[in-house]
């Protein structure tokens, strides 16, 4: 089992976050690389909660997200093709004195077969740089869509 933590600070305050983290339309590639518009399917959303299936590149998950507070978002695996057990994605937002926001994320990855296993293996030594590298991008696009318009 890998688990893995980044923290990063972005201009993007916790709430505009969460509303990209669970807009769930087409164009989710655009923020988040790993999912992929023909892997993505709304089981289930409310207010503060969504049952999601989402991947790419013949990886997939069904995720339980939680969003009851407004500082964090957790995706809990439900099913998946190689993902078990504990896995998941928390994401913890801290507002900062000068206007940023703190941003913690935990990714757990629990092989439930051989792929999975290896998969968790390279992600939690080799792989670690990709998924830091995926972060950034993703709050790139965040901050990007969150920028006030100016002529």
């Amino acid at each position: 089992m890998a688990t893995i933590h980044f923290t990063e600070r972005t201009n993007a305050t916790p709430e505009q976050f969460v509303a990209c983290l669970t807009d769930f339309g087409p164009g989710r590639r655009q923020l988040f690389g790993n999912s992929a518009d023909e892997y993505l399917q709304v089981h289930a959303k409310d207010a503060d909660h969504a049952d999601v299936t989402e991947g790419s590149g013949g990886v997939w998950e069904r995720l339980h997200y939680d969003w009851s507070d407004p500082h964090r978002v957790v995706m809990t695996t439900v099913d998946s093709n190689i993902w078990g057990g504990r896995s998941g994605h928390t994401y913890t937002f801290t507002p900062l004195p000068d206007g940023t926001t703190q941003l913690d994320a935990v990714i757990i990855r629990e092989g439930k077969n051989l792929k999975g296993r290896v998969t968790g293996l390279l992600l939690g030594s080799v792989g670690k740089g990709l998924l830091e590298k995926a972060l950034r991008n993703t709050i790139k696009a965040i901050e990007a869509r969150n920028r006030p318009f100016r002529e």
